[in-house]
């Protein structure tokens, strides 16, 4: 490999920014080369569309991987969760490095938690995988809440609870950590209260199939427990036919005893975003060994979900 400076693709988000920074200074490590950060624009940067309405599906992706295919970058990291499930002949999942924390997370006035948070609560978020889980949460814990579809970075989103227009905003807590930004939240979110997206906290750190040389030096930074969890979830998402934006929360948890780790559970929820209906599975096993056993794992679930109703409770499915 030569020694000339590798090109990164990032989005130009202040979160994907620090997020990218993280992964350049990684790739130099393993690679002995420099890196340097090539800012894309993508659709979803400059829509102001809710996701939901523009299809979730690829939004925050589509230019990243344009750039790659003519050779602009050299490689591009994603937030996994935004990456459509089916993945390019030409591009490679070259790395998907160990997990940040995959719970949401809240920020709210007056350093609220979400139960103390008071009747009629404004809160904001643009997922409706979030506004269905807590809406459905409210609803069993006699909770009046009402969810309000918000866009914008994160600056601009806990700027809604500063400026005393929202009440509290949900985000991702791996967001904020790889901003320095947990002193914001207010409350961590309970797995079992609200499920995370598939593939929440984890980056995927993608390049071109043809370039051997540096799938085989990114495949250095990969975390394969990681992998084999965002796959199962992914797998899962896939074979509900569900996009990105859709109600779909999943997590593959790892289960250990002692140091040893010995299985892996994984937890699917579809729900309607007013929280009415909601199905929400899990199953548990050996941890897979394979692309293949993960994948079956989540299609698996998957058929259990969709046998209890969950394509009613999605809307439209992606096609």
């Amino acid at each position: 490999m030569s020694t000339r400076a590798l090109r990164l693709g990032t989005r130009r988000s202040k979160l994907a920014l620090a997020q990218s920074g993280q992964v350049a200074d990684a790739v130099s490590r393993v690679t002995g080369r420099p890196v340097e950060l090539v800012e894309i624009t993508t659709y979803g940067d400059v829509s102001r569309e809710q996701l939901a309405q523009i299809g979730g599906t690829g939004v925050f992706v589509t230019a990243l991987r344009d750039a790659l295919a003519r050779g602009e970058v050299d490689f591009a990291v994603h937030s996994l969760k935004d990456l459509p499930t089916t993945q390019p002949e030409d591009l490679v999942l070259a790395a998907v490095p160990v997990r940040e924390d995959p719970r949401d997370v809240i920020v709210a006035r007056d350093a609220l938690k979400f139960t103390d948070l008071p009747r009629g609560a404004r809160i904001g978020t643009g997922s409706p995988r979030r506004m269905a889980q807590l809406n459905a949460y409210a609803r069993g814990h006699g909770l009046d809440i009402e969810t309000v579809p918000i866009r914008g970075n994160v600056d601009t989103r806990i700027g809604y609870v500063r400026d005393g227009e929202l009440d509290a905003v949900v985000l991702a807590a791996a967001g904020l950590s790889r901003m320095g930004r947990l002193d914001d939240v207010t409350d961590f979110l309970s797995i079992d209260t609200v499920l995370p997206a598939p593939g929440q906290g984890a980056l995927a750190i993608e390049c071109t199939a043809a370039n051997a040389d540096l799938v085989a030096a990114l495949g250095e930074l990969d975390d394969p427990f990681t992998r084999v969890a965002v796959t199962a979830e992914r797998s899962l998402l896939a074979a509900l036919e569900a996009g990105c934006s859709a109600p779909v929360g999943a997590l593959a948890d790892l289960l250990a005893d002692g140091q040893i780790v010995k299985e892996m559970r994984l937890r699917g929820v579809v729900g309607t975003t007013d929280g009415t209906r909601m199905v929400q599975l899990s199953t548990t096993g050996p941890v897979p060994e394979t692309h293949d056993g993960a994948m079956a794992l989540g299609r698996e679930l998957a058929a259990e979900m969709l046998a209890q109703g969950a394509a009613g409770l999605m809307g439209e499915r992606a096609q």
